[in-house]
């Protein structure tokens, strides 16, 4: 399967740019994922690749192929040989799920049994191999999922571009379509781009992930990356829980920086590559803040302070509650159950991600630029 193109995408819906000279590229037979909250211009990409939408200049190509050169090329979206499964699943009430799965063959006039044969094959990759005379009101939420993505699968596609296709299930179904999907796309190897707005369905399908929000791509990395080393603080709040802290940087070398955060007596010295001096934001994740029980067989080091439990929730595998450090309120996590209204907690320096106050929010790892507001047409791909 080919590597994805897109250079210098830029679309335009009326006075509102959403797509801002964008340049990207998505790996042979991996899984990327466009994630961001709605409006950031995921769909406005995946459309452009599809071909639903037309950008206003740059240029897409599959491998070598050119899909869209702006003013001199724009193949069909029925001829870029693309897999779409919509957010809707897109699949026919009349017919059943055989046929809805070889229409797009049939449209292409495969003969009768090469059609029924590669129905046969992909009903058994999605696991609906018993179900080909269904129809889609006999069948499940996440069985009509599986037809629209064994539909996606009947022409072999150069791009499988997903819609946010687990939006209509419920929790536990997610979590199982989101597994059943990173194995069958190994199977399969087809270059997928996947949206969502979903940070564990981000984290749990994919090979890497593009952070997106008002129009620009914060971070494009692994999903360790995403999570543990996140580019600004955008990233750092939007994928996952992050305690921000307001903080004043002292000192700073290019490897370490002297840290003053407000509310702690002590300032901590903090792993920073940046020089640059004054105000500053802190970010640490719920979990990685170190809670010092009574008795334990290390003391608390010389920076931990005690604070006063405000709330506190079990949720089944672990227990979270709401603490204070100066005027700001910090979540911490842990496995083990609270037992009284005070806490000695103290935070890891290595665990600290400093943002200088005016941060930049362009920084991404590949140097990509900006995209923003998405529409969506209604309109299929087969």
């Amino acid at each position: 399967m080919p590597d994805l193109h897109l250079n210098n995408l830029t679309k335009r819906f009326a006075r509102h740019t959403a797509l801002h000279e964008l340049s990207l590229t998505v790996r042979d037979g991996e899984i990327f994922t466009l994630l961001g909250p709605s409006g950031c211009g995921k769909s406005t990409t995946l459309w452009s690749i599809a071909g639903l939408h037309r950008p206003d200049s740059g240029s897409i190509a599959f491998g070598d192929r050119v899909v869209f050169d702006h003013g001199r090329l724009d193949v069909e979206p029925e001829h870029r040989n693309c897999g779409v499964v919509f957010q809707s699943y897109a699949i026919w009430p009349h017919m059943s799920v055989a046929a809805n799965v070889g229409y797009p063959l049939k449209l292409r006039r495969t003969a009768r049994a090469q059609r029924e044969r590669r129905v046969r094959e992909v009903l058994d990759l999605v696991e609906l191999g018993d179900h080909a005379g269904a129809y889609p009101h006999q069948l499940s939420g996440g069985q009509q999922q599986r037809v629209a993505l064994a539909r996606a699968l009947a022409h072999p596609p150069d791009m499988l571009l997903l819609d946010e296709p687990f939006s209509n299930l419920d929790a536990k179904l997610r979590d199982r379509s989101r597994q059943w999907l990173k194995n069958l796309q190994e199977q399969v190897g087809v270059t997928t781009v996947f949206v969502t707005h979903d940070q564990d369905e981000a984290l749990s399908v994919s090979d890497r992930v593009a952070v997106m929000n008002g129009g620009r791509v914060h971070q494009v990395g692994t999903p360790n990356d995403i999570y543990d080393r996140p580019a600004d603080l955008f990233v750092a709040d939007f994928v996952g829980t992050a305690n921000i802290l307001t903080a004043t940087l002292t000192e700073a070398d290019g490897s370490h920086a002297l840290l003053r955060i407000e509310g702690l007596d002590r300032p901590l010295r903090v792993p920073h590559t940046e020089r640059r001096l004054g105000p500053a934001r802190v970010c640490i994740r719920p979990e990685n803040i170190a809670i010092h029980r009574r008795g334990g067989a290390a003391p608390p080091p010389p920076d931990a302070l005690t604070v006063t439990v405000e709330s506190r929730a079990y949720l089944g595998d672990h227990y979270r509650c709401t603490v204070r450090i100066g005027s700001t309120p910090v979540t911490v996590t842990t496995a083990r159950p609270l037992t009284d209204g005070e806490l000695t907690i103290s935070l890891p320096p290595a665990d600290i991600r400093v943002f200088p106050e005016e941060t930049p929010t362009d920084v991404t790892e590949d140097a990509l630029p900006h995209l923003s507001n998405e529409e969506n047409p209604h309109a299929s791909v087969h």
